[in-house]
């Protein structure tokens, strides 16, 4: 049993984290962004961040921190003071797929950093070359089978989601297709327009410019309801893959061990922030759809996230350099 001073002390160290978490920001707030100024995950960054400085009234101030596939951004939110003032652009890459892809990682996602909100999802989707004879998905998928291993697919790089998600598309539809990696969208995409590719799975958000110039075919997007972007492209289910949905998520976590009422504080600002009308449209014309979770929802993604990439990873064999 307790001491009755022992219970005291603890009863006055919840009424000053409680009051802490009141005053909750008293300074800048520090939101790490694994990326390069100017891309699309960074701009939703900047986009939450700076209506969530007018709500504090605090600075927010956005540190990009790109490298090593965003692990250097979760890693230095990992090691940061959990107090809340440190808090990180996260998406899937450094989160839910590096930690079947490098044993050797400085910190464990679930244990080092706390969930606070998935902020959007975008959909992947499939696009093709202008030159590939199939023109539905159930056609690549015959002509992939009647082909086994000859059809060459695109992506942004080996691990990448984009890698990932025709791995499995491979295990639900049982076809064989020939994996070429390159180091971002830019050189996949001259290849597949190209026709030295035929297949990529790649966000609506980044294939959008492509498909309307009509420089590739969007073939569906793997998602449970149309893109807004692009609404004549049919889903997977749609076109004859059931259940075949791969969202890209971004959200934010901060550091683990930060105090349960300054997360919900954080939790409940950002998801003002994403219930204002220009803000959704913002981010519409980004290609993403506010979800805005709570912390446990987020942290119920990132499990399955990770249970879902892992067992990916070892089915194809995947391995990066």
């Amino acid at each position: 049993m307790l001491r009755l001073p022992l219970l005291l002390l603890l009863a006055a160290a919840a009424q000053v984290t409680a009051a802490n978490a009141a005053d909750y920001p008293t300074k800048s707030i520090r939101f790490i962004s694994p990326f390069l100024p100017g891309g699309s995950q960074d701009v939703i960054a900047r986009i939450v961040g700076g209506k969530l400085a007018e709500r504090v009234g605090q600075q927010v101030v956005v540190d990009n921190r790109s490298g090593a596939a965003g692990i250097i951004a979760a890693e230095l939110t990992a090691k940061a003071p959990p107090d809340g003032y440190t808090i990180l652009m996260v998406t899937a890459g450094p989160i839910t797929i590096a930690p079947s892809l490098n044993r050797k990682l400085s910190f464990d996602p679930l244990r080092d950093l706390a969930p606070v909100s998935q902020l959007v999802e975008t959909p992947m989707a499939l696009v093709a070359s202008p030159s590939f004879a199939a023109k539905s998905v159930v056609e690549a998928i015959a002509l992939a089978k009647a082909k086994a291993g000859q059809i060459n697919y695109a992506s942004v790089g080996s691990g990448s989601i984009s890698h990932l998600t025709m791995e499995l598309f491979k295990t639900h539809t049982g076809t064989d297709m020939a994996h070429v990696p390159y180091k971002g969208a830019v050189p996949a995409f001259t290849d597949l327009i190209g026709g030295q590719v035929s297949l990529l799975f790649i966000t609506t958000a980044s294939a959008q410019p492509f498909v309307a110039s009509g420089k590739v075919r969007m073939l569906a997007v793997a998602a449970k309801k149309r893109s807004g972007m692009m609404p004549d492209v049919p889903t997977m289910s749609e076109a004859g893959v059931k259940d075949f949905e791969v969202p890209v998520w971004a959200g934010v976590s901060t550091t683990a061990g930060t105090p349960t009422p300054v997360i919900e504080k954080l939790y409940r600002e950002m998801h003002a922030v994403l219930q204002l009308p220009d803000i959704r449209e913002r981010l519409a014309q980004l290609g993403s759809e506010v979800v805005a979770s709570t912390p446990a929802q987020f942290a119920a993604l990132l499990k399955n996230d990770l249970a879902r990439w892992a067992k990916v990873i070892k089915t194809a064999h995947v391995q990066v350099d």
